[in-house]
């Protein structure tokens, strides 16, 4: 049996920026503020992170940093994921070396796989270290569907823990197969519920990054038999969830935590300023939510 590595609320964290590189006193006070409002885990250096545009010397050193301030108060998800599976490796291996908690690794993008690919891959990934593995499965992102049937193979490794499962449609089959030797969290916000009840021990979270507290409570109401709360939260943050993803995630997030007065700086090409359209979609969610003022 898996046991889950954290049940609740794990925010995909968004890397602050500035034009000269990370903005760490930022990055620690995001990390000081979540804790604060009872988020159980951090994932750094995700897709909200912009991982992708980090050169590794500021990757490693953004998950050394975030590891050495969160200091054992929450479980700390290194994204180190990579469409090459020497470099997953070799990021994996830091991760774990500066005390990380476990890893998320993504499916390959670009170059893709088979799905004999994608068992190969992980499991070279997760035999060379001994945290715990999650898996990321994104297929919008990746165009890259981990199946059930390749879940089940890649659930008998013993550290690959978890999948963070962006794809609901074969949730239940996964369970099927997979049953208590593989642990699911939401990829998607918009269906932590829907996913819990098949299940699923919590949710890796965008909107986590300006409501942490009320996607923590959502979580913990569903594994607290709370359903009816857990519902309404789920409704109550439909509008929010459609802003945020009105356009390529982490453009309206970080446009979101602009507006709330975070200044966590913009994007890195190729993302870039969300457009007045979706300003104006984000800024109404914002105010019907009551986190800013209208």
């Amino acid at each position: 049996m898996k046991h889950p590595l954290f049940k609740g609320s794990c925010v995909a964290l968004v890397t602050p920026f500035t034009q000269d590189g990370v903005n760490f006193e930022k990055l620690e006070e995001l990390i000081e503020w979540h804790i604060k409002e009872g988020t159980d885990a951090i994932l750094i250096c995700g897709t909200t992170g912009e991982a992708s545009t980090m050169p590794d010397d500021e990757h490693k050193e953004v998950i050394r940093f975030a590891v050495d301030k969160i200091a054992g108060r929450v479980h700390v998800m290194a994204g180190t994921g990579s469409n090459d599976t020497t470099h997953a490796i070799e990021l994996s291996q830091y991760a774990e070396s500066v005390g990380a908690d476990s890893v998320l690794s993504v499916t390959p993008y670009y170059n893709k796989t088979t799905q004999e690919g994608l068992y190969r891959h992980f499991k070279a990934i997760a035999q060379s270290i001994k945290i715990p593995v999650v898996l990321y499965n994104v297929p919008s992102r990746t165009n890259l569907n981990i199946q059930p049937e390749t879940l089940k193979r890649l659930s008998e490794i013993p550290n690959i823990n978890s999948v963070k499962e962006c794809n609901l449609d074969q949730v239940a089959k996964t369970r099927s197969l997979c049953g208590d030797e593989l642990v699911i969290y939401s990829g998607e916000d918009s269906n932590v519920v829907p996913l819990m009840s098949l299940g699923g021990m919590g949710v890796i979270s965008v909107m986590a990054n300006i409501i942490p507290a009320d996607t923590h409570k959502l979580v913990a109401s569903f594994l607290q038999g709370d359903l009816e709360a857990s519902r309404q939260l789920q409704i109550k943050v439909v509008n929010l969830v459609e802003a945020l993803f009105c356009e390529v995630n982490p453009i309206p997030v970080k446009a979101a935590m602009n507006l709330m007065g975070m200044n966590v700086g913009d994007c890195r090409m190729p993302l870039v300023e969300i457009s007045e359209k979706g300003f104006e979609i984000l800024r109404n969610s914002l105010v019907q939510y009551g986190l800013i003022d209208g």
